[in-house]
């Protein structure tokens, strides 16, 4: 039987992630501080470890539990606070990354899964959408630290010691994610609409991002632990959706007209985002396939029975 750690199981991405593995009969840890995470979230059958990566006894835990896979999704993930406190975003997503890196190669587990952020390590992209071999050019310091991490995993993959599957994920939506989350915007446009509030539309509108539904993401992070080639592929859909008509399709979706209270833009903002996953494809057999339209339609019914209607 495998066993699979997982950072960051109570939030959004990890949670699913592990109730897929249990279902696949696995072994799951889940290793959250419950920051941002909620308990709810963990899956019944997961073994739920309430700690910080930063704190000590982490190599142990790995040895004792023989943990076949580490599946590393902890993360301060809202771009706008690591803007306004980048020494924050380097301490939760660098310094325990690398701490987790670590304690890895103490371990002896050669295995990292490692989820980057394809929606903000590219920064303006120059070709559309834009494959891994694009240049590097983050904006913020979330883009900073997640693309420092994927640099600690490729010296040690360089040098021997381990083995990482890097997967730069394109913007992520569906069941539980968190509104208060800036890079969750189809929850917090759910949320707002939802709770009678204006929704926030920075800039213009026409700013356009990849929307990869959470299932798709579960999908390619199954067919990397199965296939396990290291390296580093996009996850997206390669298809471009404004603001304004991501905006338009949630109330639309929700029944609503509410209209959105424009700011101005974010220093950090991209123009345009997205991705091609064909190196995924190629090498895996699995590429984000599910239309925003379809993802919406199984997404938006969670936040209405949180929210009401």
């Amino acid at each position: 039987m495998r066993t699979i750690l997982i950072t960051g199981g109570a939030g959004f991405i990890g949670s699913h992630l592990a109730a897929e593995a249990l279902e696949r009969g696995e072994r799951v840890l889940v290793v959250d501080n419950l920051v941002t995470g909620r308990r709810e979230n963990v899956p019944p059958g997961a073994v739920f470890l309430e700690r910080d990566l930063a704190a000590p006894g982490l190599a142990a835990i790995l040895r004792d539990e023989r943990v076949d896979v580490v599946s590393h999704h902890a993360a301060q993930a809202n771009v706008r606070v690591s803007v306004d406190d980048p020494v924050h975003d380097v301490e939760a997503n660098v310094v325990a990354g690398v701490k987790l890196i670590q304690a890895c190669r103490r371990a002896g587990v050669r295995r990292i899964l490692f989820a980057s952020s394809g929606g903000t390590v590219y920064g303006q992209q120059e070709r559309f959408p834009c494959d891994e071999s694009h240049p590097t050019r983050p904006l913020s310091p979330y883009g900073c630290s997640k693309l420092a991490v994927e640099h600690f995993l490729e010296a040690y993959r360089l040098t021997g010691e381990l083995d990482p599957v890097i997967l730069r994920y394109a913007n992520v939506y569906g069941p539980r994610q968190d509104p208060r989350g800036e890079a969750g915007i189809v929850a917090i446009l759910a949320e707002k609409f939802l709770t009678g509030e204006a929704p926030k539309i920075f800039g213009d509108g026409l700013q356009t991002r990849d929307y990869v539904h959470v299932g798709d993401i579960v999908a390619a992070n199954r067919a990397a632990i199965e296939g396990w080639i290291p390296g580093i592929y996009n996850v997206g859909t390669g298809i471009e959706t404004s603001l304004v008509d991501l905006y338009r399709a949630v109330a639309a979706g929700l029944g609503r007209s509410t209209e959105a209270e424009h700011l101005p833009a974010n220093i950090a903002e991209l123009h345009r985002n997205s991705l091609d996953a064909g190196r995924l494809e190629r090498t895996f057999g699995c590429r984000p396939s599910r239309l925003l339209t379809d993802g919406l339609a199984a997404t938006l019914p969670w936040y209405v029975a949180q929210y009401g209607r």
